[in-house]
């Protein structure tokens, strides 16, 4: 900067409100210190400025796992907002490890970062915890803030659940499978929680079977879909509720291969509403998680808190859609 303001022949200051509040600067001051950044080559030290002022002008994300579209989504709202506020964001993928997880909080931290969003596994949140202990802005998505220490954007996932078996149950199926895994996982069980509760409104006309998951993986639903075909025509399921789009996709799968007619005889929903569930060989039926809005509602309340608003922790409910497509409606999809 010294060289830039010598080149010029401005003081100092005038080159730092050229790069952070150009506003108050002369049009003919600004293109002369302009000319001189271009021709020394000058880049800002962001870090040097974050030591200086004690914060970036940036936030951290840490998603969970971005191979499932679920998260791009949100990323993709976060980044929205981000843009119309002037923040930078960078992302980093935990990659379903906690270790991974933990690191790129510390790595953010150390960047002084103004806040952090974190998307979890479901896993105890030391770290995350710590980390906000020391002063720093963290909000979960996908995950339940801390009462009264931290704000949180989650899913409704047992009405999920609830309305996807809901929905075969209104198509006349009354003999249901729904699978997923592992019930360690909060969204998973919460999903399956939803569906009993349609089931026990039916008072035994309808029944539910519950096949467990190591993984919502689509190698893990061409499991389910082989261990349905095996059984005779009069013992399968009529209506399955999969608690991920993946999970449903491998089961259509190995069901087709088997001759078994989706959704004639059987009907399949998914969860997430995947990007790939739509162009599936058979269009996957889901529950549509409002990813987009669940990021902009998060980066909403990370900027609150680092900008000091008037603030209240809080947890975000939003509620996933239901999205018709050919693996329950058939033909009726494209009609």
């Amino acid at each position: 900067m010294t060289d830039v303001a010598r080149r010029a022949g401005v003081s100092l200051g005038t080159v730092s409100n050229v790069i952070n509040n150009p506003g108050v600067v002369s049009e003919r001051t600004l293109q002369r210190v302009q000319d001189a950044i271009d021709e020394l080559g000058f880049v800002p030290n962001q870090v040097a400025r974050s030591l200086a002022v004690g914060r970036a002008n940036t936030i951290g994300f840490v998603i969970v796992d971005l191979a499932n579209s679920y998260f791009v989504d949100i990323a993709r709202g976060v980044e929205e907002l981000a843009d119309e506020s002037g923040v930078r964001l960078l992302l980093a993928n935990s990659d379903v490890d906690l270790a991974k997880q933990d690191s790129y909080l510390e790595l953010f931290e150390e960047s002084r970062v103004s806040g952090i969003l974190l998307a979890p596994l479901d896993a105890p949140l030391t770290r995350a915890d710590q980390v906000r202990q020391r002063d720093m802005p963290v909000v979960h998505v996908n995950w339940p803030g801390v009462e009264s220490e931290s704000c949180g954007v989650v899913v409704d996932e047992e009405f999920g659940g609830y309305t996807a078996t809901r929905h075969l149950i209104e198509l006349g199926r009354r003999r249901l499978l729904f699978a997923g895994g592992p019930l360690s996982l909060s969204a998973v069980a919460s999903r399956l929680t939803g569906a009993r509760r349609a089931i026990e409104e039916e008072k035994g006309r309808v029944v539910l079977e519950m096949q467990e998951t190591d993984r919502l993986t689509v190698a893990a639903g061409l499991d389910v879909g082989r261990r349905i075909a095996a059984r005779t025509a009069a013992e399968r399921p009529d209506g399955l509720v999969s608690a991920a789009d993946a999970l449903a996709s491998g089961a259509i799968q190995t069901m087709l291969y088997s001759g078994i007619d989706v959704p004639g005889d059987i009907a399949v929903i998914g969860y997430d509403n995947n990007h790939f569930a739509a162009d599936h060989v058979i269009p996957i039926s889901t529950m549509g998680q409002p990813g987009v809005d669940m990021g902009r509602a998060a980066a909403k309340l990370l900027f609150e808190e680092i900008t000091k608003v008037p603030h209240a922790h809080r947890t975000i409910t939003m509620r996933p859609e239901l999205i018709l497509r050919e693996s329950t409606t058939g033909r009726a999809w494209a009609e």
